[in-house]
């Protein structure tokens, strides 16, 4: 079994074919049934339909071809047959009440109805869900009787048998003026405890707002008897009300647009249906819950049944009596009606009809229209048709009607196309500006496309400046990239309203004057601050739009200080705003905009005049930028050196300099010459920092400085120490020594002196022009001792030369002996080392003579250490050790351990010696050579067998049996 629709049926005539704001689609059954329909319900997509039989049909319209067939417990005769059908929001609970006032309760979750014992004999005419729409239970619900009651019940599905399904039945009110055609409850937002209750009569409408009852947990007891208990009614009541015309009471579904929000905070639309026509309005929230039900009342409107077109007679002609209203319904802008066989829909804005068409044949009844509150879907039940009214677009026309009601904020909602909010803006400016409401006018204008000139002249010729000033901010908010002219023209007049607008208001501060009645000093100031931050706020967003050199010069016109420095900066001219600040010796503000650069450029320009006045300062910025090239900030350095006279350790020129050098490792010659020649030119005798570079340098086993230029700078500032570590570092010596003496630094030159310790020749050079200076200088003979005694090198015959001819000899004769004394203990050491040497001689030649006479004894049966064999079969070699071998065996051992060349040349040999090539003397020294390099030493015993050490003890050849232990 399925649904099938179709919008192919169209028995009626709408009102505009073209474009139909409303459609009337048929749906087909395609399944049989039996029966008719006597009550049907939809919610949440979830399609109830009563049949005579008794039988229930549950439809899930997403999924149509699943049909619950439900049964009540008992038969149509015993319990009557279906009435009404009440299903909740959320299609969780369905209530059954038949026609002798039987009423049955069937979860979602169940497929077999329950009665429900303590409504029995109530016929329910309207019900209340719960507001929270919960699934588990009911929880507390009101229900709208016959007879005028109303009921509070809380209903709770129970799979016991002996448990019924209402925990509680209370009665909450009582009305006397015919049955309760329709009630509704809603939550009160931003008030958790509090709830607003409508009940409508054929004759009279009451609205309820206010606390409910608290209780224990849930379903213990009544919440909504406080309510009726301590609240008056906001009623509304229409006379006339005759009793066989329909009366209800119908609420919007929730907005499509507010799906995904929490429907209890969306305001809806109630509409009661009575003799007169239909009381519509809003259902506020948002209001003191004492007066919620005044403001409702006061603010709803009566659709009168005269709205309704009279019906046509087959004949054509216009019926002259009125037909019945039978059922209605609410969408979201209109009101449904089913008037006798016909389908009438009005607009409740402006009570428009915008579908009359007929549905029903002649002869045919309905159930009813029935709303999808959950889904926004809309429908119209016969005995035997489903018809699904569609709205396509049922808010294509409400931005216009809004429009016409001067409503120009809720149709500019409305509006969907560029020409309806165009519209909407427009005829909103116009009328703003009728009222003389200039800036709001300025607003809507800028998002209009009324000509520009027309409204700036209507603003200018009004002298309204802000609104004109509004109004172009607007409009340059909407103008399109591609319009650079228009955006460029827009922004600069733009700059010169800002700027005539900071001008008046400083004008009037200044003056102590009142701009207006309304306007004091105070309020100026305020005001200043406001249009300050206007202007900042537009220059940073607008400066792609904004002529540099044109708005410079309209600004400087006004002689607006900040406001010029704010441009630049925001335009990231910042070269503009640093020579503003320098020009007028502003240096704290130079500081600040130059900490806030990043392009070495502006370093470069601006060093010089910076370290002038706050070096320190401008050293600490620069040690934090990364992209700086010293060599161009040397300039800078030098002429501060020049003016300056800071101290060594206070001089920021040198500060920066060690910090390149230092933490930035640089190598580059010039910073370091230059941090020299800083050191160098110093006004101070102390060279200690200057040295301490040096050694440095020296420590690193670095040179980055220029050495030659170091020396002349040094030689010129007459840095002696330093002079002579850079002759020393440049190894030489002899310069550095004669320079120390130059200058009487003995201590000096013996430092340098003691660095040629690899060099005994020049280090006693060294130390006779030392010592030729120190005997120069001293004033007796006494002291030039006492620095011969400090040095080992020099004896006093070294010295003797430099002693003037008048000396006397005692005075140093002393040393003469301990030197003569010295002369003699070493020439006994000659002898002793030369009668040894002959002794070792004689030795010699001794064992010489031995060797001639040394033999060895082999045995017969001896063997070769190498192959085994009879040693005597072959020629053969005996060493001291012991050891023998063949002569072949021995040579290829020798050639395996001895060196490549020496290998290579005892194959030549053997090859030699072999083929007999050689004959007398040539190849006895063959033979000679041979046995030398193969018999020279024991390859077992001699420095040879050392490359045997890796080789294991026993080989894969041997017998591994004979090693067994």
């Amino acid at each position: 079994m399925a649904f099938d629709t179709s919008s192919g049926y169209v028995p009626g005539q709408e009102l505009d074919p073209s474009q139909p704001m409303f459609n009337i689609e048929h749906v087909q059954l395609q399944f049989a049934i039996a029966s008719d329909f006597v009550a049907a319900e939809v919610a949440n997509n979830v399609l109830i339909l009563a049949l005579s039989t008794g039988r229930i049909l549950r439809i899930d319209l997403d999924q149509p071809a699943d049909i619950d067939d439900i049964d009540l417990p008992k038969k149509p005769s015993e319990t009557g047959i279906i009435k009404r059908l009440f299903l909740d929001p959320s299609a969780s609970h369905l209530i059954i009440t038949t026609t002798l006032a039987d009423n049955y309760y069937l979860h979602s979750q169940s497929r077999s109805p329950k009665a429900l014992s303590r409504l029995k004999g109530v016929a329910i005419e309207s019900i209340a869900w719960n507001p929270s729409q919960p699934t588990a239970s009911t929880r507390e619900i009101l229900v709208g009787a016959a007879d005028g009651n109303v009921y509070e019940v809380y209903i709770e599905p129970s799979s016991e048998f002996y448990k019924r399904e209402e925990k509680y039945l209370k009665g909450v009110y009582k009305t006397n003026d015919g049955p309760v055609v329709g009630l509704w409850t809603d939550i009160i937002p931003a008030h958790a405890d509090f709830r607003r209750v409508i009940i409508a009569t054929p004759a009279t409408f009451l609205h309820f707002a206010g606390k409910v009852g608290r209780h224990g947990y849930e379903g213990s007891g009544s919440i909504f008897s406080k309510l009726f208990e301590t609240e008056s009614a906001t009623i509304h009541e229409v006379g006339n009300v005759a009793p066989s015309v329909r009366s209800l009471l119908a609420i919007s579904p929730e907005a499509p647009d507010a799906a995904t929000l929490d429907h209890t905070h969306t305001e809806r639309i109630f509409g009661w249906l009575t003799s007169q026509g239909v009381l519509h309005g809003k259902l506020y929230l948002s209001q003191d819950p004492s007066e919620l039900g005044g403001k409702v009342l006061a603010d709803s409107k009566m659709l009168p049944r005269t709205a309704i077109p009279p019906a046509q007679t087959a004949s054509g002609r216009t019926k002259k009596s009125q037909d019945p209203v039978n059922s209605m319904i609410l969408t979201q802008w209109h009101i449904i009606q089913l008037v006798e066989g016909r389908v009438v829909v009005i607009n409740r804005l402006d009570e428009t009809v915008v579908l009359d068409q007929v549905v029903l044949e002649p002869g045919q009844s309905a159930l009813g229209l029935v709303a999808d509150l959950k889904k926004n879907t809309f429908w119209l039940f016969t005995n035997q048709t489903i018809f699904e009214i569609t709205a396509p677009d049922e808010s294509r026309d409400i931005w216009k009607i809004l429009l016409d009601a001067q409503q120009f904020d809720a149709a500019s909602q409305f509006a969907k196309t560029s020409a309806q909010k165009d519209a909407v803006a427009t005829a909103s400016g116009d009328y703003l500006v009728g009222k003389g409401q200039y800036l709001e006018a300025a607003t809507v204008y800028g998002r209009s496309t009324k000509p520009f000139e027309q409204v700036a002249l209507a603003f200018i010729d009004n002298g309204e400046q802000d609104a004109l000033r509004k109004y172009l901010v607007t409009k340059i908010s909407t103008l399109k990239k591609s319009s650079v002219m228009q955006r460029v023209m827009v922004a600069t007049w733009l700059v010169e309203l800002y700027m005539a607008k900071l001008n008046i208001l400083d004008d009037t501060i200044t003056t102590k004057a009142e701009l207006s009645e309304s306007m004091n000093t105070a309020e100026s100031q305020d005001q200043l601050s406001v249009i300050r931050k206007e202007y900042q706020d537009f220059v940073t967003r607008y400066k792609a739009d904004l002529d540099r050199k044109t708005v410079y010069e309209i600004i400087s016109s006004h002689g607006r200080e900040e406001e010029l420095l704010y441009f630049a900066t925001v335009i990231n001219d910042y070269n503009y705003v640093l020579s503003y600040w320098v020009q007028r010796e502003r240096w704290p503000e130079s500081l600040d905009v130059l900490k806030k650069q990043t392009d070495p450029e502006i370093f470069y320009k601006y060093s010089s005049v910076l370290m002038a006045h706050v070096p320190v300062d401008l050293v600490e910025i620069m040690m934090r930028q990364t992209n700086l090239d010293c060599q161009k900030l040397i300039p800078a350095f030098l002429n501060y050196n020049n003016i300056t006279k800071a101290r060594l350790n206070q001089n920021q020129a040198i500060r920066y300099l060690l910090f390149e050098i230092n933490n930035r490792q640089s190598t580059d010659a010039a910073v370091h010459n230059t941090l020299i020649s800083l050191y160098a030119s110093a006004d101070t005798e102390d060279e200690s920092a200057l040295l301490s570079y040096l050694k440095s340098q020296s420590y690193a086993h670095e040179q980055n400085y220029d050495a030659d230029f170091a020396l002349r700078l040094c030689i010129q500032h007459k840095r002696v120490q330093s002079c002579v570590h850079i002759y020393s570092s440049m190894g030489q010596y002899m310069q550095a020594v004669d320079l120390a003496l130059k200058y009487d630094a003995i201590d000096l030159a013996s430092s340098v002196a003691d660095l040629t310790t690899t060099d005994p020749p020049l280090r006693k050079k060294l130390w006779l022009a030392i010592a030729k200076k120190v005997i120069s200088q001293s004033s007796g003979i006494k002291t030039a001792i006492d620095f011969l005694r400090r040095v080992d090198l020099l004896r006093i015959e070294d010295l003797i030369p430099f002693f003037p001819d008048f000396v006397v000899i005692d005075d140093f004769k002393d040393e003469i002996c301990l030197a003569l004394e010295d002369y003699s203990r070493k020439i006994d050491e000659l002898k002793r080392e030369m009668d040894d040497s002959e002794e070792t001689a004689r030795h010699i030649k001794e064992d010489i003579k031995a060797l001639e006479q040394r033999y060895a004894i082999v045995e017969p049966g001896e063997r070769c250490y190498v192959c085994g064999l009879p040693l005597l079969a072959k020629q053969f070699f005996v060493f001291p050790c012991q050891h023998a071998f063949h002569a072949e065996c021995a040579a290829d051992w020798v050639v395996k351990l001895a060196g490549s060349a020496r290998g290579r040349r005892i194959r030549e040999l053997q090859v030699e010696v072999g083929r007999g090539m050689s004959v007398g003397g040539k190849r006895e020294r063959a033979i000679r050579e041979l046995d030398a390099l193969v018999g020279s030493a024991c390859v077992l015993c001699s420095e040879m067998a050392v490359k045997l050490v890796d080789e294991p003890f026993v080989k894969e050849t041997d017998d591994r049996e004979e090693w067994a232990l």
